[in-house]
């Protein structure tokens, strides 16, 4: 499996240590949100100031940009770190997109399908010097004079991987991505029942291979080195579900386990401004269908019994102890590599 952590993102001048230090304890890769800040700048920092550890965007949010501003952002990101960056992509829900990004809203599937297509049709003109020629029902991109053309350092093509929480822009990952970022608000029935035949039904229209594709996340991870650092570990998962919790589009994983009331009563405490109180009506039977605990002693024990041969990476806290990575690392996973060839 491999293991994944965030890096600090308030100021990119603490980047530079953090990633360096998460390297060198044995991390796989290093993740960025589009939440307070850039997703992109961070890691480009990083990227000159390390050799081995992955990069990836998780996720940068798709429709607020063009697929060219993205194009040229991973072109240059996989240049700098010299093949080791992953482009995750999602398509927020719609009002974050009309009331704070200020995009128009469409069915958001078919829209991301073309945007993969657009940057896959823009990186092969600028690598082979094809003729650039995508035309859709979303974007249209067929003007790439040679002075707009930047150099190719003969690298692999940029893997695309996306965001998907509803059926069909799981299927859609299956189909045209070459991985899937699952939402942490997940459990291991929603895993089974919803989103593992989803993936293959998109892998059953192209005829993909499973093991080139990447399965990310899946729940949440409480961990520490002692019982009380568990507890408090626990509380911020608490928080995170009650949050997510309140969202309708998150509302089928609740239903599923019968706690459609929960969902709707977070909801109706955020139009409340009760943000607060809310982490206190999610009891601990529920977060611990969110989350894989344990001290750092019992979570690899842990994370084989919730994710072993499912999830090909999880995403954890920066600082664990190298032996926990490098047991947390052995877990089997399914995942080959991507296929990037062009």
């Amino acid at each position: 499996m491999r293991v994944f952590t965030t890096l600090p993102q308030d100021d990119l001048r603490d980047v530079p240590a953090a990633a360096l230090a998460a390297e060198t304890a044995g991390y796989d890769g290093l993740t960025t949100a589009e939440n307070k800040h850039d997703p992109f700048l961070p890691l480009a920092v990083a990227a000159v100031g390390t050799e081995r550890i992955g990069l990836a965007t998780s996720v940068a949010i798709a429709f607020p940009r063009s697929p060219m501003v993205v194009a040229n952002a991973g072109w240059d990101l996989q240049i700098a770190s010299r093949g080791r960056f992953v482009l995750g992509l999602g398509p927020q829900i719609r009002p974050h997109n009309e009331r704070r990004f200020s995009v128009p809203w469409s069915a958001p599937a078919p829209r991301l399908r073309e945007y993969v297509q657009a940057l896959r049709a823009i990186w092969t003109a600028w690598e082979t010097g094809a003729r650039l020629s995508h035309e859709g029902a979303h974007y249209r991109f067929t003007l790439m004079p040679p002075y707009f053309v930047p150099p190719s350092r003969r690298l692999p093509m940029v893997p695309v991987t996306l965001a998907a929480v509803g059926p069909n822009t799981l299927r859609l990952a299956g189909e045209v991505a070459d991985g899937v970022r699952l939402h942490p608000f997940c459990t291991a029935a929603y895993l089974d029942a919803e989103i593992l035949p989803r993936l293959a039904e998109g892998f059953a229209r192209t005829g993909r291979a499973r093991e080139g594709f990447e399965i990310v996340g899946g729940g949440f991870v409480a961990t520490g080195a002692d019982d009380a650092a568990v507890a408090r570990a626990m509380e911020v998962a608490r928080g995170r579900i009650a949050f997510y919790g309140s969202t309708p589009a998150y509302w089928p994983v609740l239903e599923m386990h019968g706690l459609g009331d929960l969902g709707r009563k977070l909801n109706a405490m955020t139009k409340a401004g009760q943000w607060t109180e809310m982490a206190a009506a999610v009891p601990d039977e529920v977060v611990a269908l969110f989350t894989a605990i344990g001290r750092h002693d019992q979570l690899a024990a842990v994370a084989a019994a919730r994710f072993g041969g499912v999830i090909d990476a999880i995403t954890v806290a920066p600082g664990l102890p190298p032996d926990l990575l490098a047991d947390l690392r052995r877990i089997p996973t399914r995942f080959a590599g991507f296929r990037t060839a062009w």
